[in-house]
């Protein structure tokens, strides 16, 4: 059973690379994000409250985060192992994380914030369905128009620049002693993120002594809910 943290700035990747991860390891992914966004998507109670926070250009507080973690691996269907993306957020849900979990490893994906701001300025949502896009690497055949429903595509409520330099301090602020903690229990691989998807993900299983990537597109990827159902995109 292989079991992974990974870490790293918005726009850094992490959703990719956990998802290129899982399909060909067979692991589970779990995205705090996604968790969030199917809440949001069922308008439950801790949907209004992301809603709020989102339009605040705010994160999500560290004790919600820690409970739907939590409840998210309760669901025990991890068989094989998982990769975790957005947890742990400060220095005592790391320590938890270490009491609780055998760790593998744990990925930290480095990007300066000059690309940082590239990528996230660039991303866009559609407003029908949901789907993600950015116009740096992924564009829609119609300029403005979702590829899957033709929704309108929008910027993201917190994608602005001053919501975003606000997010990147409040990051670096909490994640930089939780990676320190992580590093000296020799857990830390650092991987330079500002290259293609298949470059970082064959750096990523160089560093942990991985199999070569091979290209799989059959996941047991979960992103899912508090109920196991799937978290929206």
């Amino acid at each position: 059973m292989r079991k992974y943290v990974i870490m790293g700035v918005q726009g850094s990747g992490k959703g990719t690379q956990s998802a290129m991860l899982a399909a060909d390891l067979d692991l589970v992914h779990i995205s705090v994000g996604d968790i969030f966004r199917w809440h949001v998507k069922n308008h439950t109670k801790i949907g209004a409250q992301v809603r709020r926070l989102v339009a605040a250009g705010e994160l999500v507080g560290d004790d919600l985060v820690a409970d739907v973690v939590r409840d998210r691996l309760q669901l025990h269907d991890w068989n094989f192992g998982f990769i975790i993306d957005g947890f742990p957020r400060n220095r005592p849900q790391a320590e938890f994380f270490l009491e609780s979990y055998d760790l593998d490893g744990v990925i930290h994906l480095d990007l300066p914030d000059e690309e940082v701001r590239r990528r996230v300025l660039a991303r866009r949502l559609c407003s029908r369905c949901g789907m993600d896009y950015n116009l740096i690497a992924h564009r829609p055949e119609v300029e403005g128009r979702c590829d899957v429903c033709g929704g309108e595509l929008v910027t993201r409520q917190d994608d602005t620049p001053d919501a975003l330099d606000r997010r990147l301090r409040e990051y670096y602020g909490k994640i930089d002693p939780v990676v320190e903690l992580f590093r000296r229990k020799e857990y830390v691989r650092t991987i330079d993120a500002r290259a293609d998807k298949v470059t970082v993900q064959q750096t990523i299983r160089t560093g942990f002594n991985l199999p070569p990537y091979t290209g799989a597109v059959n996941s047991r990827v979960s992103s899912a809910g508090p109920s196991g159902g799937p978290a929206a995109v």
